[in-house]
């Protein structure tokens, strides 16, 4: 029996539901399940009674419950007592979107509940941070991209819309005000992001569910500072793809117009990236337990 299969049945007593555990605990119910019937088999007793309408806890489960819960406490004032040195520094590498759209509502919020933890934050691009999570330079690393080196390990955390915007103008408007296909736009001049962006990865995925040669754009320019080619949108340089979180200020602001892009083609998920085999530390725990349960009551009310 290992402390997840506890963590796990906990959560089932609480919220009376495997679904909500599940949901709660970033797993999938068949996982739920199989850790429930594990402790079962090991203990040789009932402790969920299971209907198609729902749950209920026996006396043997009640009573495993509140052992459960003074061992996990236990736990964790093992884990903070042994790895606590004072004040703790997690150093993190954080692609564009996230270093400069997720992450400083994030911080903000883990520093009130946490004030004994500071941050390294170093922004580059997806492959800049993997290369930094991968030297050891970060203690983990937020892209915008699944990671592509075998010894490195990602698991999403939050997701996110790619959209296309365009300058403000009559003809743009008038676009807009027709539901205006985004493929008639792309023979105006366009902004993309630099090699290696996660950014662009997304933007060459629709391109490439389209069956858009992105050989036949017209690029008058590659831009690594999102700031930037939103300005110079606004500017009327030209059009970009960009995430909804980067854009969401300027488009507010009426700065610039934003056109979806088409179902199934814009979607695109943020991953947590760390070394494989690595030991974290208690603080990056929490951290990671927090950046998952934050992104998804964010996601909840913005949906």
């Amino acid at each position: 029996m290992e402390f997840k299969h506890l963590r796990t049945f906990v959560e089932v007593v609480r919220t009376g539901s495997f679904t909500d555990a599940a949901q709660n605990l970033f797993l999938s119910q068949p996982t739920v399940s199989q850790h429930i019937r594990q402790i079962e088999e090991e203990l040789g007793c009932r402790l969920v009674m299971r209907t198609t309408r729902r749950i209920e806890i026996t006396p043997q489960g009640r009573e495993l419950a509140s052992y459960a819960e003074d061992i996990l406490a236990l736990r964790d004032k093992m884990y903070a007592n042994c790895s606590r040195k004072g004040h703790s520094i997690l150093s993190i590498g954080a692609s564009t979107i996230p270093s400069a759209y997720i992450l400083p509502a994030i911080l903000k919020q883990f520093g009130k509940e946490h004030p004994e933890v500071y941050f390294s934050i170093q922004q580059s691009d997806s492959a800049g941070t993997e290369k930094g999570v991968m030297e050891g330079l970060f203690d983990l690393g937020l892209t915008g991209r699944p990671c592509t080196n075998e010894e490195l390990e990602a698991e999403p955390f939050c997701s996110d819309e790619m959209v296309l915007i365009t300058p403000v103008s009559r003809y743009f408007l008038e676009m807009k005000e027709k539901g205006g296909d985004v493929r008639a736009l792309l023979d105006q001049p366009i902004i993309l992001r630099e090699e290696g962006s996660g950014s662009l990865k997304a933007a060459d995925r629709y391109l490439a569910a389209e069956k858009i040669d992105p050989a036949g754009l017209h690029v008058v320019a590659r831009i690594n500072d999102q700031e930037a080619i939103k300005n110079m949108v606004a500017g009327g340089v030209g059009i970009s793809f960009l995430s909804s979180r980067a854009a969401a200020e300027f488009v507010e602001a009426k700065r610039v117009l934003s056109f979806p892009l088409p179902d199934g083609t814009a979607s695109r998920q943020f991953y947590i990236i760390q070394r494989k085999g690595d030991i974290p530390s208690a603080t990056r725990r929490e951290f990671i337990r927090f950046l998952h349960s934050y992104s998804h009551n964010d996601e909840k009310s913005n949906p």
